[in-house]
């Protein structure tokens, strides 16, 4: 088996006020897998994702990004190799037009201005958006903003792509768009999200976290099957798993 490409053991994390966001995470990912992290909010999710490009360091235990230790020593390689997609696509688009927003990071490495020129065409043609280029921001749709601040990250060539909530506010053909889109990656991409039913169609494994723990792992099919584990975690079944409303059906699942 290859190294794993992202690998925490006894995870802990408490927040200046006391609070345990993290209690205790032990697992690992492998190099091109799609993973969920799932829970209800105030789980930890978030502070995961946080951990994973160094904003915030463990207060216990051991996290690994390429076999990196997350600490400050590695931060620049850290911060190339996983790239972070937030949850408002407003706080990674501020240049005035698309493609100088997908350009930033590439120049901000010293790439030469060939090098950034094709980094931007490739990064805007995978998600289907080289028509947004010349665009204001500000002028785009919930669903072109989602693909150009995904572009501005695949621009910088990360391993890891990391999604916080990726269909906040989309409509269900954007959300159909990303899925699809994000299926199609090759990446090792870790997806936080509610969007139950997005994680079945992208996502084969799941990690469910509560109250900092880490409750399950393993594949998504069978965690959400697990009617009590969900209740105890505060969750529902992805809609596409429940019955009709109104005839009572089953599903096929």
């Amino acid at each position: 088996m290859n190294q794993p490409i992202i690998a925490a053991e006894d995870l802990a994390y408490r927040y200046p006020d006391g609070t345990e966001a993290l209690r205790g995470l032990t697992f690992t990912i492998q190099p091109g897998e799609a993973v969920a992290l799932v829970g209800a909010n105030g789980a930890g999710k978030s502070t995961l994702l946080h951990h994973l490009n160094g904003t915030v360091f463990p207060s216990r235990g051991r996290l690994t990004v390429g076999g990196l230790p997350v600490e400050t020593a590695n931060l620049k390689t850290i911060r190339r190799l996983v790239g972070m997609v937030f949850q408002d696509p407003d706080d990674q688009l501020f240049m005035p037009t698309v493609a100088e927003d997908v350009a930033f990071g590439p120049q901000n490495l010293g790439l030469d201005e060939p090098v950034v020129r094709a980094r931007v065409a490739g990064a805007l043609g995978t998600v289907d958006a080289l028509s947004l280029a010349g665009k204001p921001p500000y002028r785009l749709s919930a669903g072109e903003k989602r693909r150009a601040a995904i572009a501005t990250v695949l621009a910088m060539e990360p391993d890891v792509l990391v999604m916080d909530e990726p269909t906040s506010g989309l409509d269900p053909r954007g959300r159909r768009h990303l899925a699809q889109l994000l299926a199609a990656f090759g990446h090792t991409r870790i997806l936080a999200t509610h969007d139950l039913d997005l994680v079945l169609d992208v996502c084969p494994r799941t990690l469910v976290i509560h109250e900092g723990m880490l409750m399950a792992d393993g594949p998504t099919l069978e965690i959400f099957k697990d009617e009590a584990l969900l209740a105890t975690c505060r969750l529902e079944k992805p809609l596409s798993m429940q019955g009709c409303p109104v005839c009572g059906g089953n599903t096929p699942f």
